[in-house]
Formats: C-alpha cells, structure tokens, sequence
C-alpha cells in the first residue's frame, strides 16, 4: 500500500515535492464520505482508496507520473539490464544553476507485509550517489542499510541478506534490486511491492507492452468474465470481447473482435453482429478494453495504479463511474489505491451526481512558479474552506492555483 512518494530536482521538480496517500484527520459533510474512501491499515495509519491529481497544461502532472514510473522501472531492472557503460536515463531539472549537477531525488514509503518502509536513492547519469531503506514499527525506525557512493552500511541484525553482495553492485544500479538477484528475501518483496504498482497514460496511446500486458490478463476467464461485465456496464453495447488465439501466437498481431446484437425491422435480435476493435470501434471503447483488465486485476489483487489523462476520451460519467468504484467497500474490499492526473472538474461538482466523490484530502494541485518548476499540494492545506465549499468553481475560478492564465490575444492574427 502507497503512503508516501517524494521527487526532487527531476524533471519539472526543483525542489522536493511530498505527495501523500494518508488520511487527514478531517470530516467531510457527507459521513459515507470518510467510511468509504478511507480504510484503515492499523490503528496509527489510516490511508486513501483515491487521489486527483489537477493542474494546468505543462504544469508538472504527466511529470509526477513519470517520477512514478521511473522509480518503479529503475528498482526493478537495474540489475538486470544496466551494462556497466550505460547512463541512467534520469533527466534533471534544466532551468537552475542550483540543479544542473546535483542528483535527482526519489524516496517511497510504503506498507508491506505489516511493516511500514521507506525506500529511496538519489542518482545522476552516472551513477548511483545514495541509496537507503528503513522499516519501522510502532516504536522506531530502523535502518537496513545506508549507501553513500561505494561505500555500505549494513545491519547485521535486520539486512543479513545484504552482506557479502556490496563488489557485486554496480556504481550504475540499486543495491535492493542486486541484493533480490541473489534471492534476498526483504528485497525480493520490496521489488514484488514495486513491481505490483502499474503507471499507464490514459491518452489513448499504447504501446506493445501495455496491449501485451492486457491481453495477458484477458487470458485469465475470471478477469475476461469481469472486464465484459464491465464494459457492457457502462452501456456500450458490447456484448462479447473475443481475442483470436492463433495470431497471438504471432509476435505484436493479435485480433480482437467485439459483438453487437442486430436487428430486425420490428426491432428483434436475430444474432450478432462482430466488429474488429481497432477498425471499427471508438478511440474511447478501445481505451476501455485496455484499461479494463487494469482496473479489475488491481481492484482484485490490491495493487496501486497510477493513471495519466484517466479522463481522455471517455465521457465524465464513465471516469465518475470508474473513481467510485476504487472509493467502494464493495468492490474495492482489499483497498486497492487509484491515483489518476485529469482535467475533468466535473469531478469536483456534487450537483451533477447526487453527492461528493472525493475528500479534500483526495485533490491535489501542480503548479509551475516563474522559474517554471513545480508545486505539489493538496486541497485539505487550505484551512478555511468549508465542506460545503463548489470546489468546482472555486478552482476554475483560480482560488486554489493550478489553472493556466490565458492572455488576451491583443495581437493574434495580426498583419503587422
């Protein structure tokens, strides 16, 4: 379970930014609100089923995620396809003397196997500079080991697994994910835990790893069952998804077929009607096919997935329809976490669906300074909104920050 991310001097991010998944200790209007969202770790930590994340064009959102996925991608491979010559594809931020040859920072915390880790490291191209790990209980925080450079300090109490493999660590990759080569039991799990979370774009882009990932999942009859179910939910007269088996058997082509009912002319079904999904269907059902499985795998397995654009080319009922689910108790028994970058204030407007969908402790802004790096914060540091404030409004109205400023266009199309 994700409780903490920090990211400093990458990307858009100059200065270290926290994004938090724990529950404030507020209380909102509608008290469904805080049983629902909310869930309970131990009786010290109570965390968020959901996060939005909202902000203007360019403002640092898509670069939150991808200090996510980098993280992720670095802890698990590094070992593994890091050459001794290779550059670590981290990029700084660009637009300060201050940044320009200091590492880049990131460091997670997080719940595993009812312990509470911290887990982090700071790195530049060429190399590793830092690296740590701790776990705490209700007591203290101990530490497992501590990097600096080539240098180690192991516990000999708590990182037995860690001894003897420090000459096998490149200066170019993380000492956790060498240590899980070398079947380190606390590291291998901290890299499941890593592995476990998925960063995906919602643009309506994929790559060949994200449909193979998907239609990998669909091979499972429990998750295909659920995704269809799913999918014929949210009314798109889908009433069958088939995926041919003898060209996935072919390296990148795949045919994936939808059925539709056909009608006669008094209006009776006579059969079915299939259509190739990538031809004939809607860039949004195409992205609801592929985030389906997403969805419904993390949902049933209790993983943390992080969406970019979750609201792009699907209509603002469907992405409410899709948050809610996360926010159930129902559906989301094993409180899997949903973090999701989006423009969709609709989201923020009770009127339009009966009721709030999330707290304020579950919105969160970027916004870019006038040396263009970002800020990261969240609603709930605002101390004198109400609950029953239009977040909606007050946001486009630009009292919380976060919106672009548009200028006048004074000079547009001008012949001079």
């Amino acid at each position: 379970m994700l409780i903490e991310f920090q990211v400093g001097n990458f990307l858009s991010f100059k200065d270290t930014v926290t994004f938090s998944m724990v529950a404030s200790d507020i209380n909102s209007q509608d008290p469904e609100l805080d049983e629902n969202n909310v869930f309970s770790v131990n009786e010290e930590l109570k965390l968020l089923k959901t996060t939005a994340i909202y902000g203007a064009n360019a403002s640092g959102k898509s670069n939150l995620a991808k200090a996510f996925s980098f993280m992720r991608n670095f802890v698990i491979n590094s070992s593994k396809e890091m050459q001794f010559t290779d550059k670590i594809p981290v990029e700084t931020f660009r637009l300060s003397t201050e940044t320009e040859d200091q590492p880049s920072f990131f460091q997670t915390t997080f719940y595993l196997n009812k312990k509470t880790y911290k887990y982090g490291f700071k790195v530049s191209q060429d190399k590793v500079v830092e690296e740590w790990l701790f776990f705490q209980n209700n007591i203290k925080e101990y530490q497992l080991f501590q990097r600096d450079g080539n240098k180690f300090k192991i516990s000999k109490k708590s990182f037995q697994e860690g001894f003897n493999l420090e000459e096998k660590t490149k200066h170019n990759s993380l000492f956790i994910s060498v240590v899980a080569q070398f079947n380190g039991k606390i590291s291998a799990e901290i890299i499941k835990w890593f592995a476990n979370y998925q960063v995906v774009s919602g643009s309506g882009t994929y790559d060949d790893l994200y449909r193979k990932f998907t239609l990998k999942l669909f091979e499972s009859p429990l998750i295909k069952k659920d995704s269809i179910k799913l999918i014929k939910d949210l009314d798109l007269s889908i009433q069958d998804i088939n995926i041919s088996k003898e060209e996935l058997s072919l390296e990148n082509l795949f045919s994936i077929q939808t059925s539709h009912e056909k009608y006669n002319e008094n209006g009776e079904i006579i059969g079915f009607e299939k259509f190739d999904l990538e031809k004939n269907e809607s860039e949004g059902t195409k992205k609801l096919f592929y985030f389906s499985a997403l969805l419904l795998n993390a949902l049933r397995y209790s993983q943390v997935l992080i969406i970019d654009e979750l609201d792009a080319r699907l209509h603002p009922i469907i992405t409410h329809k899709i948050i809610e689910l996360f926010n159930s108790k129902q559906y989301n028994p094993k409180s899997a976490q949903l973090v999701f970058m989006t423009h969709d204030t609709n989201l923020l407007n009770p009127n339009l669906f009966g009721s709030r969908l999330l707290r304020r402790d579950q919105i969160w802004f970027t916004e870019k300074n006038q040396q263009g790096a970002t800020d990261l914060y969240s609603l709930v540091e605002y101390d004198d909104i109400p609950e029953d404030a239009s977040f909606e409004a007050d946001y486009i109205r630009g009292r919380y920050g976060a919106i672009p400023f548009i200028g006048n266009f004074k000079d547009l199309l001008s012949n001079e």
